[in-house]
């Protein structure tokens, strides 16, 4: 359990899942992710990112806020097959403009440096999402290049050095 100023965050449990689907349906969280997903197809990306925690000692955490113990979206170090690895954010649009994907960012960040010691922190970005290109510069990422993400689409990345982090915002 990480815990921030305003938000929890865990990894997935099933009764996680009804949240979890009702965001893979919806229009605007999903635009940037493929789109709308059946409650089949968020099912096969649950397990895998509950499978990943257990095959890979990480994954997306459940977010929730502290005040209403409300699930607010996924946050965390991803680490596909054959793409780049990467500390991903996605938070419901209800809760949009709130902070809480750079905070869940930082949080997710610490906490795959300091468990993962990943040397290098990357956010894989579709080009026209400028909102998460926004909440990647706040956390101090630059862009640094174009890649394929795990299903062949190009996605922008953005990044810098597990030192780079550390020494911006202070993490021992």
């Amino acid at each position: 359990m990480i815990e921030t100023s305003r938000l929890l965050m865990r990894p997935p449990v099933e009764a996680d899942f009804d949240a979890w689907a009702n965001f893979d349906a919806d229009e605007n969280a999903t635009r940037f992710f493929g789109g709308p997903k059946s409650r089949a197809a968020a099912w096969e990306m649950f397990a895998t990112a509950a499978g990943m925690w257990a095959l890979r000692g990480c994954g997306l955490f459940s977010v929730f806020t502290k005040q209403s113990e409300t699930w607010v979206g996924r946050v965390g170090p991803w680490k596909p097959e054959g793409a780049t690895s990467e500390i991903g954010y996605a938070i419901l649009p209800t809760c949009w403009g709130q902070g809480f994907a750079t905070e869940a960012a930082e949080a997710a960040i610490d906490w795959t440096l300091i468990n993962l010691q990943w040397d290098q922190i990357n956010h894989c970005i579709d080009a026209d999402n400028s909102a998460s290109i926004a909440v990647a510069e706040r956390l101090g990422s630059k862009w640094l290049r174009s890649a394929e993400d795990a299903t062949g689409k190009l996605t922008q990345v953005y990044g810098q050095s597990a030192r780079e982090w550390m020494v911006r915002s202070r993490t021992p």
